[in-house]
C-alpha cells in the first residue's frame, strides 16, 4: 500500500483523482482545529495543505511518521522549514503553478494605477467627465525594479519584454541575469528604479524589508507593487511615503494585516483606512495567484512532485 495522505485544505479535485489512481490512501479534513489534527497526525505519511493549519515545531515533532508536506502554493512561511528539514521531512510547493497569474496581475494593477482607469471609469459612471485630471503615465522608457528573481519575478520580467521598459532586479543569489532582466546591487536598484515590484518570500530577512529607511534610499519618486507577502512592507512607512509623494502610488494584493490563513483582514487602524480611501492605492484581496488556470496548475505540480518523490 502506498502512502496515506491527509488533505487539510480544499484544492482542485485532480489531486484526489490522480493520487487515488496511483494507489495512495487519502483522507480529507477541512474543518478540524490544530489540536484535533495533531491527535491523528501519526496515522499519515504526508499532508497536503494551503494555509489553514500552521505546521510548527510542536506539530512536526509529534508527527512521527510524516515523510512529506506539500503546500499547494508558493510561500512556505506557515511551515517551520528548519525543523522539517532536521527531521528529514520532504518539503514540496508549487510556485510554478501561479507565476503566470501573478505576473498578469502585476501588470493589470500597474496599468490601471498609472492610467487612473478605475478612478476615471467611476467618475464617468457618476456623470463626471475629467480629462486633464486623469492624464496617465506611460510605462515606456521607465526602469522597472524587481526584488526577488524566482518564479514570480522572472514571469513579470518576461511579460514586460514588450513594454519598452528596462528591467533590473536584485536577488540574494548570484548570476541570475537573463534575456529579460539584468541583475544589479540593491543600491543600484534603489538609484535607478521608477517602479518597484516585490517577489520575495517572508523570512526574517525580508520581514519589513520595505520600511522608511529603504524608501528614503530610493533616489526617484516611484510606484510600488506588492504581490508577495503583506509583512514584506511596513504599512506605516508606505502611508507616510504616499503622503509625502515619495511613493507616487501603490498596487497592493497583500496587506500586513491579513490573517495567516489569508482569509480576511485581522485589524482596523488609521494606516489601513488611509490605504483603502486613497485614490493612489489599489488593493485586491490576495488574488494575484488566484485564477481558474492557476488553481489547476498549482495542483498538478503538487501531484507531479509527490509522484516523483515515490518514483512513480
Amino acid at each position: 500500500m502506498k502512502a496515506k495522505i491527509l488533505l487539510l485544505d480544499k484544492n482542485h479535485p485532480l489531486i484526489d483523482q490522480q493520487l487515488l489512481a496511483q494507489g495512495f490512501v487519502l483522507d480529507e479534513d477541512f474543518s478540524s482545529s490544530y489540536d484535533e489534527v495533531l491527535k491523528k497526525i501519526n496515522d499519515y505519511d504526508g499532508i497536503i495543505i494551503r494555509s489553514r493549519i500552521p505546521i510548527d515545531a510542536n506539530f512536526l515533532n509529534q508527527a512521527k511518521n510524516l515523510k512529506f508536506i506539500a503546500r499547494v502554493g508558493a510561500g512556505m512561511e506557515n511551515i517551520d522549514c528548519e525543523t522539517a528539514k532536521a527531521l528529514n521531512i520532504e518539503l514540496i510547493n508549487s510556485p510554478e503553478g501561479n507565476r503566470d497569474s501573478v505576473a498578469e496581475h502585476v501588470l493589470g494593477m500597474l496599468l490601471i494605477l498609472m492610467n487612473r482607469l478605475f478612478i476615471a471609469s467611476n467618475e464617468v459612471k457618476n456623470g463626471i467627465w475629467l480629462r486633464e485630471e486623469n492624464r496617465g503615465d506611460e510605462l515606456l522608457g521607465k526602469t522597472f525594479g524587481i526584488i526577488g528573481y524566482g518564479n514570480m519575478g522572472k514571469a513579470v520580467a518576461k511579460r514586460l519584454s514588450g513594454f519598452g521598459v528596462e528591467v533590473i532586479f536584485y536577488d540574494i543569489l548570484p548570476n541570475l541575469s537573463d534575456e529579460f532582466a539584468t541583475q544589479v546591487s540593491l543600491e543600484e536598484l534603489q538609484k535607478r528604479a521608477d517602479i518597484l515590484s516585490l517577489h520575495i518570500p517572508l523570512t526574517n530577512l525580508t520581514h519589513y524589508m520595505i520600511d522608511e529607511n529603504f524608501i528614503n534610499k530610493m533616489e526617484k519618486d516611484f510606484y510600488l507593487v506588492n504581490t508577495a507577502r503583506g509583512k514584506n512592507l511596513k504599512t506605516s512607512s508606505l502611508v507616510e511615503a504616499l503622503k509625502s509623494k515619495k511613493v507616487k502610488a501603490a498596487a497592493l494584493d497583500v496587506l500586513e494585516y491579513e490573517k495567516s490563513s489569508f482569509e480576511k483582514l485581522d485589524v482596523e487602524n488609521d494606516d489601513l483606512k488611509y490605504l483603502l480611501n486613497s485614490d493612489n492605492v489599489i488593493v485586491t484581496p490576495h488574488i494575484a495567484g488566484w485564477t481558474h488556470q492557476s488553481k489547476e496548475k498549482l495542483a498538478q505540480f503538487i501531484v507531479d512532485k509527490i509522484l516523483k518523490l515515490y518514483n512513480i
